[in-house]
């Protein structure tokens, strides 16, 4: 039996995607291991959105050689996508698999014999028209359910279109199917993850399904607590989502909104498609329906010809927004994308004094909506997580709380009651009620 170890970069969307090829090996009779257990065969799935990303995947190549020399590597992922003939010319790998291949690699790799040159599977990224169902199995408490695949947008800073191919989705049938199965399992709650997630309906080329839609038969799923949605572009958050969430089942108060620039110059130089006004009008219908909603935002600093009058206006639109906490990214020139064409190039020491202050305001965003939250009663999920015997979980609308160990609450749902933050940012608790709250 060999051993196969696996290594993710990247977003959720690819750790989903891990999951299931895992699995697949699993299925033909390999041994999943950890990936310093001496594995016979690496699969590292790869990311490209960052510089840094692309550096990653090198140093986890050797990292792989140094544990087991005469393993089989192989990589997949975006970045395997975008520069296939660079990968294969890094030392120590033996096949590189695209957007199309990479869920036929058992397949293809048949035995996994490593030969004298870098195999190469990567077909034009129009090839990757399939929608391959996949999900992730990390822990029992949350899975990652990939609903959407690719993205028709061209925002001029982004590879993915490149690299994952055009927008597309799974049934709503198919995935109730496997929310139903998951459901089978000890998983509580799952987190619905794709590409362009609201971008969801397109098979075959043709929208045939709504989000909205998907969502409604998702709260009618029995066997999971929760559903949260991963993230939506602000022009697909639709009116219709957000009240049909304030009033879900199941659905939580959680919806994490890519912005990228609070500046409308900025925003029509990366070719988002709205306005900083339209964002305003979703946080504010969010918080009117669901006050204690938390909302997550994405933004990018330091892209080309962002002055500083330009940050400092995206600066002051956060620090007015009633939003949670950020995401912040620092913009990093990409081949191939209209933006690394563009004049204005910002100095990398000014990129990085930008994210050192949006990071800030970060943190003072997520404590002031943590404090707003003290003294009510929430529902935690309660998560395998211990650090010097206290345990970690998320409440519904996502503040990150800290109780005493007790094996008992693993992976179980209990109504608390949010105390204090502590020195660590962490919201101690107090229990209100005693039961565990059933399935």
């Amino acid at each position: 039996m060999k051993k196969v170890a696996f290594y993710t970069l990247g977003c959720k969307l690819n750790y989903s995607e891990t999951s299931t090829i895992s699995r697949m090996f699993e299925e033909k009779g390999y041994k999943k291991v950890d990936f310093t257990d001496t594995p016979d065969i690496f699969i590292i799935n790869t990311c490209s959105v960052t510089e840094n990303a692309d550096k990653k995947c090198h140093k986890i190549v050797r990292e792989a050689r140094g544990i087991s020399p005469e393993a089989y590597v192989a990589i997949i992922g975006c970045y395997a996508q975008l520069k296939p003939k660079e990968i294969s010319e890094i030392p120590g790998v033996d096949a590189v698999l695209g957007a199309a291949e990479k869920f036929r690699l058992v397949e293809l790799l048949d035995g996994f014999v490593r030969k004298p040159e870098a195999e190469v599977y990567a077909s034009d990224v129009e090839q990757a028209n399939k929608f391959n169902t996949s999900y992730s199995i990390n822990d029992r408490t949350r899975t990652f359910l990939k609903v959407q695949d690719g993205c028709d947008y061209s925002c001029t800073f982004c590879t993915i279109p490149l690299a994952r191919g055009s927008s597309r989705s799974d049934s709503i049938e198919n995935i109730l199917k496997t929310a139903r199965e998951i459901a089978k399992t000890d998983v509580r709650e799952i987190v619905l993850t794709g590409v362009n997630t609201g971008d969801f309906g397109i098979q075959e080329g043709k929208r045939v399904e709504r989000f909205i839609d998907l969502v409604k038969a998702l709260d009618d799923v029995e066997g999971i607590d929760r559903f949260r949605i991963s993230s939506i572009e602000p022009n697909l958050l639709t009116d219709e989502i957000i009240e049909f969430v304030a009033s879900s089942k199941r659905f939580v108060p959680h919806f994490h909104i890519p912005l990228q620039s609070g500046s409308n110059k900025i925003l029509k130089l990366m070719r988002r498609r709205y306005q900083r006004e339209l964002y305003i009008d979703r946080v504010a219908k969010i918080k009117a329906l669901m006050s204690h909603a938390c909302i997550g935002v994405d933004v990018i600093v330091g892209f080309p010809g962002e002055t500083h009058d330009d940050f400092l206006e995206t600066y002051q639109f956060l620090n007015e927004l009633n939003i949670s906490y950020l995401h912040v990214f620092t913009y990093s020139e990409r081949e191939n994308t209209p933006a690394a064409e563009m004049p204005g190039t910002v100095p990398g020491s000014q990129r990085a004094d930008r994210s050192k202050m949006l990071h800030i305001l970060s943190d003072k965003k997520r404590r002031k909506f943590y404090e707003e939250n003290l003294g009510s009663e929430s529902v935690v999920l309660f998560e395998n997580d211990i650090e010097n015997g206290m345990m970690h979980g998320f409440t519904e609308n996502y503040i990150r709380v800290t109780a005493k160990y007790d094996p008992v609450l693993v992976n179980e749902l209990k109504r608390v009651k949010l105390l204090t933050i502590n020195d660590a940012g962490l919201v101690e608790v107090e229990d209100t009620f005693s039961e565990v709250l059933a399935h």
